[in-house]
């Protein structure tokens, strides 16, 4: 479990799904950092940070069966890698659904919700989980 101050100073990115985005070469990165991982030097200076649009396709997902304390109430639950709209993989949970109604593929859009709380009168920690997106009928 991450610090509270380390939690709060991580918020922009949980919250809002911001990466950075190189002008160097012009790759997206999440989680975002200083120096992109492709260019190393060349990308001083030129590192923007982009909110992801939060939409995606699920690359890989699995069920687990026996996880964290925290999450010990969702057991099972389902951990996916999201391939996103600008590129990058996301790891999350995904929620509102049962892993045998998803596929390799499965449109995907990630949601605000309550990661953990630190118990009854401590702090709640928000991030973002995936729900599948529900097929249009023609």
């Amino acid at each position: 479990m991450a610090t509270a101050p380390r939690f709060w100073r991580e918020n922009p990115s949980r919250y809002n799904l911001v990466g950075i985005k190189c002008n160097s070469c012009g790759r997206h990165f999440f989680p975002p950092r200083a120096i992109c991982p492709v260019c190393h030097r060349k990308s001083v200076g030129k590192i923007e940070k982009i909110r992801l649009k939060g939409e995606g396709k699920i690359f890989s997902f699995t069920e687990v069966q026996e996880g964290l304390e925290e999450l010990s109430m969702q057991k099972p639950y389902v951990v996916a890698m999201v391939e996103m709209e600008e590129g990058v993989r996301v790891t999350g949970q995904v929620i509102d659904c049962e892993a045998c109604d998803l596929r390799i593929g499965t449109p995907v859009r990630a949601t605000l919700r309550k990661l953990s709380d630190e118990g009854p009168s401590g702090v709640i920690h928000y991030g973002y989980k995936f729900v599948p997106v529900k097929e249009k009928a023609p």
